[in-house]
């Protein structure tokens, strides 16, 4: 069974890590779209945008995401949890799956290899903040705090 912490003390840092990558993705795909703008949808020409090649639509893609993490991120309910969690696995699926396809025709988000790499540490990066930001009682956290300096004493009661 997975075991989240609830009320990690990180919280806070964790959330401003997710809030970063959103701020990122968000100026990534508006500077994208500025760009881009007047080109094909799914177009292969030479755009980059803050170090990343882009299209358009990886780039209205990247506003919209950077918007939803950035929202995830401001609050403080398990919201931000679930979304990070969601996030980091499309990431991670969408660099896979865009490394898979890089020198091809189907690479229809015209990503490159260092577009692929980012993808992958926003992906893990996400995942590690949705691990550790859930929202608990706080007697629910009393009682993991408890849990972890006395294992052995909680283990002997089972």
């Amino acid at each position: 069974m997975a075991h989240f912490p609830v009320n990690h003390p990180a919280r806070p840092l964790y959330r401003v890590f997710s809030g970063l990558v959103g701020l990122y993705i968000l100026v990534f795909g508006v500077w994208g779209v500025f760009e881009t703008w007047g080109q094909p949808l799914f177009g292969r020409g030479p755009n980059w945008a803050l170090g990343l090649r882009t299209n358009l639509a990886f780039s209205l893609v990247s506003v919209v995401f950077g918007i939803v993490l950035m929202i995830g991120a401001s609050r403080r309910s398990n919201l931000g949890h679930h979304m990070n969690l969601a996030a980091g696995a499309v990431f991670l699926v969408t660099s896979i799956a865009m490394m898979a396809v890089l020198q091809t025709t189907a690479n229809f988000l015209n990503f490159s290899m260092s577009t692929v790499i980012v993808s992958m540490l926003f992906g893990l990066l996400l995942l590690a903040t949705g691990l550790y930001d859930k929202v608990g009682t706080d007697e629910h956290a009393e009682e993991e705090r408890r849990r972890r300096e006395h294992p052995i004493a909680e283990a002997g009661t089972r």
